[in-house]
């Protein structure tokens, strides 16, 4: 492998003034060679404190790996800021924050909102007194939930102004929505997209028909990022966002969420349901800033899958995982 990378050096000012700098890979090299090749006068100490502040990103995801593999093509972008403490509360943490929103990274087993059963603690309830500790008349405003079980990131709006903005503009709003999922067994085809009207049943169960005057559409398409004798890994990338679309979806496959009993799993090989919402990029409803947050894929999933997770394969592309 080439150590000797070239880049393009092009300066980004935002609207505080804050200063980053952004660097075009056009040679495959290793993040930490790369920076020190760029950044003339830091020691390795200092672009490694760097990495650990969270103030490198690589094509819009933040990357503390030192030795992450760089192809052409990528850009880096380098903060001149460390990034916001991440905020923790039990079962969840805040990621985002601004006077319009807040983004955050939901545990499994947390409820987005309260329900007849459990009304004292879900995620709008401990975001709820997060924001009144400012100010005892703030408040928070649902936006679009996550499933008990589901993990991963979801956001709340601090108005219903900025609420009313977000779900009357959500298609054109949201970039993108990537979840992934763990299902049963191993998929005949490496994409796909599965589309049926949905229902809700009086049991509180949702199902398909392609009876187009039922229910409401529902788009779902996946593409198998890695596969064993038992299971597989898909990305899912949602169309439509209707309830436990996946869920049912997958089921429609025949290649069931493990653990989701509801929809028809016969194994929770992980002990929670394999389902992650990774990527939620949107447009902001008042500053129009392009936002995007990723989170780290589920230990769980990755040990169902470890032959395939060796150290420098993992290399994102453009939203992607490849080999």
């Amino acid at each position: 492998m080439k150590t000797n990378s070239k880049a393009t050096d092009l300066v980004k000012k935002d609207k505080k003034n804050t200063q980053s700098t952004r660097l075009l890979v056009t040679e495959p090299t290793p993040l930490l060679i790369f920076l020190l090749q760029k950044l003339s006068g830091k020691s390795r100490h200092n672009v490694k404190a760097l990495l650990k502040n969270k103030q490198i990103k690589v094509d819009q995801h933040i990357v503390t790996q030192f030795d992450f593999a760089l192809i052409t093509g990528q850009t880096i972008e380098i903060s001149n800021e460390k990034a916001p403490e991440e905020q923790h509360y039990k079962g969840l943490k805040i990621v985002f924050e601004d006077e319009h929103l807040i983004v955050i990274e939901k545990e499994e087993g947390l409820l987005s909102i309260a329900t007849e059963k459990q009304k004292d603690f879900n995620a709008y309830s401990i975001l709820s007194g997060h924001v009144k500790k400012q100010n005892t008349s703030n408040k928070i405003f649902v936006i679009h939930r996550l499933d008990r079980e589901t993990s991963g990131i979801m956001m709340f709006a601090k108005s219903e102004k900025v609420q009313a903005l977000m779900q009357e503009s959500w298609n054109a709003t949201i970039r993108e929505r990537t979840y992934l999922a763990v299902v049963e067994g191993k998929t005949e085809k490496q994409s796909g997209t599965i589309v049926s009207n949905l229902i809700e049943s009086k049991a509180l169960i949702v199902y398909s028909t392609q009876n187009p005057s039922l229910g409401q559409k529902a788009i779902t398409h996946y593409e198998t990022l890695r596969q064993n004798d038992s299971y597989t890994l898909l990305k899912v990338n949602l169309e439509t966002g209707r309830k436990n679309q996946i869920r049912v979806h997958m089921q429609d496959l025949k290649h069931p969420i493990v653990g989701d009993k509801k929809y028809g799993a016969t194994v929770a090989p992980i002990g929670r349901l394999g389902l992650h919402a990774w990527v939620l990029a949107f447009t902001h409803p008042i500053t129009k800033e392009n936002l995007y947050f990723e989170t780290e894929i589920p230990k769980k999933f990755i040990k169902l899958f470890e032959n395939r997770f060796t150290k420098n394969k993992l290399i994102l592309e453009k939203n992607k995982l490849v080999k």
